[in-house]
């Protein structure tokens, strides 16, 4: 392949790749620009959309990404005369953060055992763990409604959090991680006559910290955007997460709506931007173990 012919198929993968992200954003722009118009201005400008208008007024009605004038009156809104807002915020706060730090601390440990503790049954015990990360997450919905009812935990957190300390995948990705930790470093240790605690606790616990750390961000973005789990374990709407309550946020005002998106997006952009060079690292290096 000549040179130039190698430039023309990497400007075209590079324009599809564009392509790409520009589809996969535009959702994101339209909803974090549309929420600084006015209610009156959003209104005026997709009230066309209704089932209400006709035919030809939908056909022509055009999406706007820039505002007239721009205004935070969505944003006062909704921190301040919507309280249901922030109570439903730190209701998925309550649900996430505990997974979080369960499966941080139950992958590191599971992965550490799986990868360089050699115990009867080992491989057959992670290849159990491989199918119930690659069967369907609805499928264990009703085994998970079962035993929270007899444990008494509906309409409690604990349905949800418990079943998400233990999900399957911290435990591959972190397994997978630690796999290319050297084995001359536990055989060191051993050496030194330190027992396997040491081992993870000085060896295998900083190296991962790569994978550690891309577990943490999955996860968040993962259960902060629960869904399912919290409409079918919680009965009671006060102790819905954000996620369910912003179906009804924007009744009667679909500016709020933008507003409450907008808002509810900002933890995830935040720590991803915060953590995309962890979140990579972390894996590539799990990608390439075996």
């Amino acid at each position: 392949m000549t040179a130039a012919l190698r430039h023309i198929v990497t400007s075209f993968k590079v324009i599809f790749l564009v392509l790409i992200a520009a589809a996969i954003l535009f959702p994101v722009v339209l909803t974090a620009s549309n929420s600084f118009m006015s209610e009156d201005e959003i209104s005026r400008h997709y009230d066309a959309l209704n089932s209400g208008g006709s035919a030809s007024a939908r056909e022509h009605t055009a999406i706007r990404l820039i505002p007239e004038s721009v205004t935070l009156s969505q944003f006062g809104e909704v921190l301040l005369a919507r309280p249901k807002f922030l109570l439903h915020f730190w209701n998925s706060v309550k649900l996430t953060l505990p997974i979080i730090l369960g499966q941080a601390v139950v992958g590191t440990l599971a992965g550490f055992a799986f990868a360089k503790l050699a115990f009867p049954g080992r491989d057959k015990l992670f290849f159990v763990y491989l199918l119930a990360m690659l069967m369907p997450f609805q499928v264990t919905l009703v085994p998970n409604y079962l035993i929270a009812d007899k444990l008494g935990l509906l309409n409690s957190y604990g349905a949800i959090v418990f079943p998400g300390i233990f999900a399957s995948f911290g435990v591959f990705l972190l397994r997978q991680f630690m796999m290319g930790i050297p084995d001359a470093y536990m055989e060191a240790v051993k050496i030194d006559g330190a027992g396997y605690f040491r081992a993870f606790l000085h060896i295998a616990l900083p190296l991962a910290k790569p994978g550690i750390a891309a577990l943490i961000l999955l996860s968040f973005v993962d259960n902060w955007n629960m869904v399912e789990q919290p409409i079918l374990f919680l009965t009671e709407q006060i102790r819905q997460p954000l996620s369910v309550y912003l179906a009804n946020i924007a009744e009667g005002a679909r500016g709020v709506a933008f507003a409450a998106s907008v808002l509810y997006m900002t933890p995830m952009v935040l720590i991803f931007l915060y953590g995309e060079e962890h979140l990579v690292e972390g894996i590539q290096m799990s990608g390439i173990k075996g």
